[in-house]
């Protein structure tokens, strides 16, 4: 793993308030676009932010919506228009569809707030995210090509909560893992290996791995990766562990 992405060695001023603000854009916006045309959803890391998958649109080309920096994207076809982002309002009326409060929320979504309010996302904060769902992305790669993985789906940024993540393991011993960005829970980014049905484990009430507060899970916070010589192996024996611990429950 000698190509390990880095991450710096804090977060960006502002992270908490346009890590919301963009959660808000892509859920509202950029999602229910997606979802317009194809009645999915999910979308995808991308270098420079996050994506949609290419998906086909009304004219039979091939479209894309990306946020790359502070900009947002839309590709149809060759063409490409490009705007700054400001609000969700405008983002939408660039995308040709309405802010949509209802198709992509979850509970884990923050509310729709003020269409026409600048949502201030400055370059650093997003040069982060995108480091750090990259991360997230390719360490869900590794676990996803390992044999010992079950079952396990494609890695997709989830727009209700904003996480890029897989499933894995089999019907007893399945699992969420992911990157969150942050949350109202825990406001720091932090990956995560969260069991669908503990009932069905025997996992030790003292075994040290499971920290989550309120349901059997594990997080490792950003602030034990920041500065990390090879994060990208930090994070992937993260996974591991979390899978290896499920199978062996």
């Amino acid at each position: 793993m000698s190509s390990s992405p880095t991450l710096p060695a804090s977060l960006p001023s502002g992270f908490s308030a346009q890590r919301e603000a963009l959660h808000r854009l892509a859920t509202y916006v950029i999602a229910p676009a997606r979802y317009r045309a194809t009645e999915r959803f999910g979308l995808r890391w991308h270098p420079g932010g996050f994506a949609t998958p290419p998906f086909p649109g009304a004219d039979g080309v091939e479209n894309q919506i990306r946020v790359n920096g502070t900009a947002l994207e839309f590709q149809q076809g060759s063409a490409v228009a490009t705007a700054p982002i400001s609000t969700l309002q405008a983002a939408a009326d660039v995308l040709g569809g309405p802010v949509d409060a209802e198709t992509a929320a979850e509970h884990d979504s923050p509310a729709v707030g003020d269409v026409d309010a600048d949502l201030g996302v400055t370059a650093d904060v997003v040069s982060f995210l995108d480091q750090w769902w990259g991360l997230g992305t390719k360490a869900l790669e590794v676990i996803r090509a390992d044999e010992a993985s079950v079952d396990p789906t494609e890695v997709q940024l989830w727009p209700g909560h904003f996480d890029t993540a897989i499933e894995v393991g089999d019907e007893d011993r399945r699992a969420s893992l992911g990157a969150s960005p942050g949350d109202h829970n825990t406001p720091e980014p932090y990956l995560y290996v969260s069991a669908w049905w503990p009932d069905r484990l025997n996992i030790a009430a003292d075994n040290p791995f499971w920290n989550a507060d309120g349901y059997t899970g594990a997080l490792l916070p950003v602030s034990e990766l920041l500065g990390a010589t090879d994060p990208l192996a930090d994070a992937v024996a993260f996974f591991r562990q979390g899978r290896d611990e499920l199978i062996a429950s």
